[in-house]
């Protein structure tokens, strides 16, 4: 039957309930166990028991089996299903043969009775009461309970959600990390903070941003594109060890690992580096995975993954020399030239520097995918990393990591630049690039220079992306995948 026709048979349904004096869409049912409550407390019975105990559980009926005089009923809530019996003997005969004819797949219902084994040994509620909790008008699809259409999964999330418990064993997971997340960070005394989402220069990353418009304040604001500046106001304020878990806005493309907004955590802490950093994401990651998988050992897309500690460090020159097979330590044109011979390609855009983003792009073709098991990749160029201090004993070089996974960038963290002049400094050297047309440059925040000025600590900053995360401690292959709502084409 069509679609629409199934529809209205469900209407006709709806109308017949109503003229009984059936309210469809109750307020509440006050329910006693969930499904797994009942598993736990009753699962030891032998076939053919009675408990004689009544208890009231609710949930959608995703299967109905007719068998002679009696109906059973798979009922599934969130943390699994129970069997409901349906007989006339317990329901009564009146209301036994009206819910068989007004009940449909896909009805959220509400049963009390009493809790009982079937001779094959099933646990169950033979039902003395039945309450239509929410009647659906809209069929489940036939092979709902198998739906793999990649596209229609993401673009009707929630029939994605209630077909594949697989998906919503996702987001429970990720529940999972961002508890244990905040869990170890205050644990050891850091305090959770929010700052402004909307903000007058979008900073702290190079990105493009989301502008919109205030029409009482009649500006322009933007999207953030990361919280960093405001994190290290409150380090400046004294605060000393501050994170925050929210999203960013960043207008770039979309992918299996990018999604136009996307959650991190950032944290800061004062009188440490970026050394204090590495400690800090081994602890946090460490944690998570154990929460989540229970052993350091997880497997990704077919393959082994390690957490166990400590993890590998590389300096970023000695990685891509290796992954490229050229000199990078040359001068731009002479590192373009090596390249051009070697048959490895430059984007023209990068081709006219600086220098390192074209370090940047040889990691990203040429190592990371290489970089399966935590790997800390340390120490960035200057023109590449405005926000990090200088390296110690090379001043070309900043004391900054970024933490691979899986072949996957998943942390970026610094020893904080905390110097006010060379700060500006380094503004106005993003904003020479803008002038280049590097959409992504930075700009100059006055009031976050003003605030340094007041005198900032040493301190460690770390961003990690919870998505990425995500998708790495459940086997997600797409970045959608963990999300409850991805932006599609």
């Amino acid at each position: 039957m069509p679609e629409q026709e199934l529809i209205a048979v469900r209407k006709e349904k709806l109308a017949r309930l109503r003229a009984h004096g059936i309210d469809p869409y109750p307020y509440r049912f006050p329910r006693t166990h969930t499904a797994a409550e009942l598993h736990r407390s009753f699962g030891h019975l032998g076939p053919g028991s009675h408990t004689g105990q009544g208890v009231a559980v609710a949930g959608r009926i995703l299967a109905l089996r007719r068998m002679g005089r009696l109906t059973f009923a798979d009922l599934h809530d969130r943390s699994g299903r129970i069997q409901i019996l349906a007989a006339p003997q317990t329901l009564g005969p009146e209301a036994y043969a009206f819910w068989l004819e007004h009940l449909d797949i896909g009805d959220l219902v509400g049963v009390r009775g009493e809790v009982f084994t079937t001779k094959t040994g099933e646990l169950s509620v033979a039902a003395q009461e039945l309450v239509l909790l929410a009647k659906a008008l809209r069929p489940l699809p036939e092979k709902w309970h198998g739906l793999r259409d990649v596209e229609t999964r993401y673009r009707e999330r929630a029939l994605d959600f209630l077909a594949n418990p697989e998906s919503r064993a996702i987001l429970l997971k990720r529940a999972v990390i961002l508890r244990t997340l905040r869990q170890y960070l205050d644990a050891r005394g850091f305090i959770e903070v929010e700052t402004p989402i909307l903000q007058p220069i979008p900073g702290g990353a190079s990105a493009r941003p989301f502008v919109t418009h205030h029409n009482e304040l009649e500006r322009d604001l933007y999207l953030r594109i990361a919280p960093e500046l405001y994190l290290k106001r409150l380090l400046v304020g004294g605060l000393e060890k501050v994170y925050e878990i929210g999203r960013n806005f960043r207008n770039e493309g979309i992918s299996s690992e990018h999604n136009p907004e996307f959650t991190a955590l950032e944290a800061y802490e004062a009188y440490t580096d970026y050394l204090g950093m590495m400690e800090l994401a081994e602890g946090l990651i460490e944690a998570c995975v154990l929460a989540v998988a229970g052993s350091h050992q997880i497997e990704y897309q077919g393959r082994m993954l390690d957490f166990s500690r400590p993890w590998r460090r590389v300096p970023l020159l000695e990685l891509v020399a290796e992954a490229s097979g050229c000199d990078v330590e040359k001068p731009l044109p002479e590192l373009l030239a090596e390249l051009e011979r070697k048959g490895i390609p430059v984007p023209e855009h990068l081709r006219r520097g600086p220098k390192g983003k074209v370090i940047e792009h040889l990691l990203e073709t040429c190592a990371e995918k290489e970089l399966w098991h935590p790997t800390f990749v340390l120490d960035y160029p200057v023109d590449i990393s405005p926000l990090a201090k200088r390296k110690r004993g090379r001043p070309d070089l900043t004391e900054r990591f970024e933490l691979y996974i899986a072949g996957k960038e998943v942390a970026n963290a610094f020893s904080e630049l905390n110097d006010p002049e060379e700060q500006r400094e380094r503004f106005l050297a993003q904003e020479r690039l803008r002038a280049q047309g590097d959409e992504e440059a930075q700009r100059i925040d006055e009031d976050f220079l003003r605030d340094l000025e007041l005198g900032m600590p040493p301190a460690g900053g770390i961003g990690i992306g919870i998505d990425r995360l995500t998708m790495i401690l459940t086997n997600a292959p797409s970045i959608r995948e963990v999300l409850a709502f991805p932006l599609l084409r």
